[in-house]
């Protein structure tokens, strides 16, 4: 890694630590500077802004998350965990929800969009290997994999991304994934305990 990276990507560490532990509203980028012992000048040549910063933390945590959900999908769990788990996967941990937060806001909210497309870019290639391998055992039976992939994640993201579903949306949730699939009606039941952790 060339010296200019390994200074961008210390600069995304701090900021990823400011973030999660004085959130991004309360972190402005004189705070960065400070921390990180650099000149303003410095700062804005690798990040235009404050939101430009948060987007590439963003990415940063993706990265990660991506590499959790390769490790399930190497793993030898059963095809109906291995897909929730895969999704489960690009989910922000608690401490990083204040992060994840930070796109609700107003002047975020383009960038959210951003954020989801993204999101889909690397999950929908992730889960379809797993949807393949779920219909080349039989356990699945659908085809336009990709198509229905892409509204199970929408789905999941739109339903679980608050705090504000009920058990009715759960078991509809479910349903839904088993219908979507083609897979045996109960096989997608254990998502209810998951979710309720």
């Amino acid at each position: 890694m060339k010296k200019g990276e390994r200074r961008k990507q210390e600069l995304l560490e701090i900021a990823y630590k400011m973030f999660l532990s004085k959130g991004y509203e309360n972190t402005s980028v004189d705070d960065i500077i400070a921390e990180a012992g650099i000149a303003k000048g410095t700062y804005y040549y690798y990040f235009p802004s404050k939101e430009q910063t948060l987007e590439e933390v963003i990415d940063l945590m993706l990265d990660k998350e991506t590499e959790r959900a390769k490790v399930i999908l190497a793993s030898d769990y059963p095809i109906e965990q291995k897909l929730v788990g895969v999704i489960a996967s690009f989910r922000p941990d608690e401490a990083e929800m204040t992060i994840k937060d930070a796109l609700h806001e107003q002047e975020n909210l383009l960038m959210h969009e951003k954020i989801k497309n993204k999101l889909l870019d690397r999950l929908v290639p992730l889960v379809c290997e797993v949807a393949e391998q779920g219909v080349r055992e039989g356990k699945f039976n659908c085809d336009n994999i990709p198509e229905r992939v892409k509204m199970i994640i929408i789905l999941s993201n739109e339903v679980f991304d608050s705090d504000n579903y009920t058990e009715a949306d759960i078991k509809v949730f479910i349903d839904t994934i088993e219908r979507m699939l083609y897979a045996k009606p109960g096989s997608m039941a254990f998502v209810e305990q998951l979710v309720r952790k």
